[in-house]
């Protein structure tokens, strides 16, 4: 009888994963999860430094969760909220609305976070419609950054690797800016006169203002590897967006829902979008679910159109035990006080691996806020040497910096988008204890990947 990994390799197609590494013969079946730990199906224990993938944010194994998916389940498994609302969607849409900020208070559901990017799109291009706007059809995006993978979402994801198999199916004019990789504000300097931020009005002006449909942006960009902005960065794109009619959206599947400290990324940087996309973290991934949530008066333009309607939709957008949960998660998250953990321990978090960082010379730099870091390595960082192509294809994707991870029984992610880097992003629940382990399992792994420079020499 085949066991679960020669099941798994006979039968199941994995999400972003080569084929090699799927093929081998130690292939991890993770099989249960408490708390901020996970445990595979030979007994081995991990520490799960990812959050599943950015989004168990309160842990694993909360029955409060899967009691209300079960209660739910025996009250209404399924109505849709096409034409009918229903007691768990509208108790979860008004809870997100009551901590979302300035007037963003109407809620749309649906699935995933490529799903929330596609609605964004969608209501962008039907708000512009409703004032006869119907030129308006292109989005500014920035390089490296992930919005999904739906040919949609696709389409404003400024990765090369993901996008360039499917350049001749992507739909919609999207200009890619730069993102603010690097970029500081020197004294006396101000965010408009920044590059990153001159780009966005300088593509907008060319691509002619009145084609211009959006402006999309994650507050901490996950691409290239958690890009905190400068000082007054995101006040500059409204001031952008609003110069232009452009309509502004932070993209927050990962940022929102604690990621950050706050319920939403955009407080942490004085955002005022339009609209946010979320997922992840709303139902700490228990089951899945995500959506938009768009400033009132825009919504009630559109109703009050031609269009009479948000011409969008799907089977299972709002279900009601996904909003069920939604709502239990959203409750644990506010009455666990789980915003002053992260607020509480990010200084642990940053410091100790800046001590890392400090401590090994194959760390290039440290970037990122609250329960989101990414770590940069470098052959070198004392001789300024990079890793030569040769070394990079060997560290990742599928080498050996993935091996170091696993032996270390820490998951973080090992990321090859634009540079060699640790993805770095606990549950929010993650303690002082749990955060010391999560550091003293990275710092094994550097130690590994300085040995294995060392013996290449």
């Amino acid at each position: 009888m085949l066991g679960d990994r020669e099941r798994a390799q006979r039968h199941l197609i994995p999400h972003f994963t080569r084929g090699d590494a799927w093929r081998a013969d130690d292939l991890v079946v993770i099989d249960r999860g408490e708390g901020c730990y996970v445990w595979d199906a030979d007994g081995n224990r991990y520490l799960d430094g990812l959050a599943g993938l950015f989004c168990t944010n309160l842990g694993h194994g909360r029955s409060d969760l899967t009691a209300a998916a079960a209660k739910q389940m025996d009250k209404l498994a399924f109505y849709s909220n096409w034409g009918f609302a229903h007691p768990s969607s509208i108790e979860a849409a008004s809870m997100i609305a009551a901590v979302a900020p300035g007037d963003l208070d109407r809620v749309f559901f649906v699935n995933s976070g490529s799903e929330a990017v596609e609605s964004a799109l969608k209501f962008a291009r039907c708000y512009h419609l409703a004032n006869g706007e119907e030129q308006r059809n292109k989005v500014i995006s920035r390089n490296w950054a992930y919005h999904g993978t739906s040919l949609g979402a696709l389409a404003l994801t400024g990765i090369p690797n993901l996008r360039d198999p499917f350049l001749p199916m992507l739909a919609g004019p999207v200009r890619h800016v730069p993102n603010t990789l690097g970029v500081q504000l020197e004294a006396g300097q101000s965010a408009a006169e920044l590059p990153c931020v001159t780009a966005v009005e300088e593509a907008i002006v060319a691509e002619g203002p009145e084609s211009v449909a959006m402006v999309i942006a994650e507050p901490v960009q996950n691409g290239r590897g958690a890009l905190v902005p400068p000082e007054g960065y995101w006040r500059e794109l409204r001031r952008i967006c609003d110069a232009y009619g452009v309509l502004l959206c932070a993209d927050e599947v990962i940022n929102s829902f604690g990621r950050l400290g706050h319920w939403f990324g955009s407080e942490r940087f004085g955002a005022e979008p339009d609209m946010i996309t979320f997922a992840k973290g709303v139902t700490s991934a228990y089951v899945p679910l995500g959506g938009l949530v768009v400033r009132s008066p825009l919504v009630e333009r559109v109703w009050d159109s031609s269009l009479a309607m948000y011409v969008h939709g799907s089977t299972f957008g709002g279900h009601p035990v996904s909003t069920a949960v939604a709502a239990a998660n959203m409750t644990a998250l506010r009455d666990e006080n789980v915003m002053a953990n992260v607020l509480g321990n990010e200084d642990r978090l940053a410091a100790g691996l800046r001590d890392l960082m400090a401590a090994h010379a194959c760390v290039k730099d440290v970037r990122g806020t609250g329960y989101f870091y990414a770590v940069e390595l470098m052959r070198d960082r004392d001789s300024g040497t990079d890793l030569t192509e040769a070394e990079f294809a060997s560290l990742l994707p599928g080498g050996v910096l993935e091996r170091f991870v696993r032996e270390a029984r820490v998951l973080v992610r090992p990321d090859s988008r634009g540079a060699a880097m640790l993805m770095i992003s606990p549950p929010l629940v993650a303690d002082a204890e749990v955060i010391d382990d999560l550091l003293s399992r990275v710092d094994q792994v550097f130690n590994r990947v300085s040995g294995w420079l060392k013996a290449l020499k």
